[in-house]
């Protein structure tokens, strides 16, 4: 189903600021009809509440750290405070929802309840630097390596003792250098070699687990349903 973005008072407009998380033909597939807007960084959403037509939900993915100032908590409560339904996931969307899920704003997945019980803090778990221009990744996400190792302890193909070496070492890593490459190289002769390389192997399958682009697609799927639950507008709904 398309969702509306314009076509009477009650029609749904959504608009997902999203970056390297998830590509945007893949996003469109889950929440077509939806508005695309690169990383969110601070005056984002007052220039969207701006319009004329404001949108009626608003997702936060991606954001900008380093380059410009990232989005405030005050700017999002001032759009929920007009009835915007806000949500939450993977990178600045998951921090942000963490932050205000006791105010309405809705997170979504794996990333947003690392950071809602407490397992991770840092803002370091979902930065990274990236090509603006195509949107690609020059380093990884230390929640992506994160939760793709604990996948692979649950799957014995790393013992917990190495892949909290691993995991260590990652972190140290300052997060513009950080990959999994990276951190493999740092930790060999620190850690059995059969048991770096299965992890290596894990870590480069397509089985390994993306929590960020997982995450994502899962707000959008969750967009998708509470725009198909808006009535119609008045003078589109049949007569009987």
């Amino acid at each position: 189903m398309s969702i509306p973005t314009t076509g009477g008072v009650n029609a749904p407009r959504l608009s997902v600021f999203l970056g390297p998380s998830l590509p945007v033909e893949q996003a469109r597939e889950h929440l077509p009809g939806a508005e695309f807007l690169p990383p969110v960084e601070r005056g984002d959403i007052d220039a969207l509440m701006a319009r004329a037509d404001p949108p009626t939900h608003i997702g936060i993915v991606d954001g900008k750290f380093l380059q410009s100032f990232s989005i405030s908590p005050k700017e999002i409560l001032k759009a929920m405070d007009r009835g915007v339904r806000m949500y939450g996931s993977s990178s600045m969307g998951a921090l942000r929802a963490a932050e205000l899920d006791v105010f309405g704003m809705t997170g979504i997945g794996t990333v947003y309840d690392m950071y809602a019980s407490g397992e991770i803090e840092d803002d370091d778990e979902v930065a990274i630097t990236f090509d603006s221009e195509v949107m690609r990744l020059i380093c990884e996400p230390m929640v992506n390596i994160r939760v793709a190792t604990a996948e692979a302890v649950r799957r014995e193909i790393v013992e917990p003792k190495y892949a909290d070496l691993f995991l260590e070492t990652a972190k140290a890593l300052y997060f513009p250098q950080r990959t999994r490459a990276a951190a493999l190289h740092e930790v060999k002769g620190r850690m059995p070699e059969e048991q770096r390389m299965a992890l290596a192997s894990f870590l480069r399958s397509p089985e390994a687990p993306d929590a960020k682009g997982e995450d994502a697609a899962r707000l959008l799927d969750v967009m998708r349903r509470a725009a198909e639950d808006v009535p119609p507008p008045a003078d589109s709904r049949g007569a009987a």
